[in-house]
């Protein structure tokens, strides 16, 4: 990960026209969710993106960083009110280090899956528990990989189907990737993107987070503090750093 990535200019230009993203209903459970662990704490996000939850996290009082690999991003990010509350540093969220410590480490949205190797993935959860306080979180929310959908011997699986967007992934079991092809309309022209992801299971998450002294502390199936069960299309798990 070396430079903007999928997140280039044209990506930022329209990443926040997703009306439903931005939706109350949807942002509000996350950034709840997010204040009472912080607990008045500071709090960092990998991958800030346009700070679709850091702002209002910060509205609630909690002192917010991130750090972002993409610069068109950022920019997209400080053009918004409130942004003049948040410290952005640019770089590699497996990597990059802020130089101090927060009571809340958090990445939410499937960004893990961004990370196209185990070992950035584990690398990911080092970083985040370099960065955290002693008795602090690391938040992740992620999907739980959809392979009991696919009809018995295929591969692609359509998640989206409605007037303007087309969207069908692709699985590959022996690589644990995951190519998430989408087609739309903009502009009265037809867009053709793929985004390569690696998809990664609530156990092998958890070893990671062994590997890099955390422990679990909750597993849920959504920020409303839903049961995880063998159903739950995504979760969102709480590793503890020890005292």
């Amino acid at each position: 990960m070396h430079s903007d990535g999928y997140f280039d200019e044209r990506v930022a230009a329209t990443y926040d026209d997703d009306v439903d993203a931005f939706n109350p209903e949807k942002v509000e459970p996350v950034v709840d969710f997010l204040a009472e662990l912080a607990d008045g704490g500071n709090a960092l996000e990998f991958g800030i993106g346009t700070g679709r939850i850091a702002l209002p996290l910060a509205m609630k009082g909690i002192k917010v960083h991130g750090i972002e690999l993409s610069n068109t991003m950022i920019t997209k990010l400080t053009e918004k009110s409130g942004s003049d509350r948040i410290s952005v540093i640019q770089g590699d969220f497996t990597t990059a280090s802020c130089g101090e410590s927060f009571s809340l480490v958090y990445l939410i949205f499937n960004t893990i899956m961004n990370l196209t190797t185990q070992d950035e993935q584990v690398r990911c959860f080092q970083n985040a528990a370099s960065h955290l306080k002693p008795g602090g979180s690391f938040v992740l929310e992620v999907m739980v990989p959809a392979l009991q959908s696919l009809p018995h011997g295929e591969t692609n699986r359509v998640f989206d189907l409605c007037e303007r967007h087309w969207g069908v992934d692709t699985y590959d079991v022996v690589s644990q990737s995951l190519t998430s092809h989408h087609l739309r309309i903009h502009n009265q022209k037809m867009e053709l993107s793929s985004i390569h992801f690696r998809y990664v299971w609530p156990s092998e998450l958890d070893l990671m987070a062994r590997i890099a002294n955390l422990k679990l502390r909750a597993r849920w199936g959504g920020w409303k503090k839903e049961p995880f069960t063998n159903t739950s299309r995504y979760h969102v798990s709480v590793w503890e750093k020890p005292n």
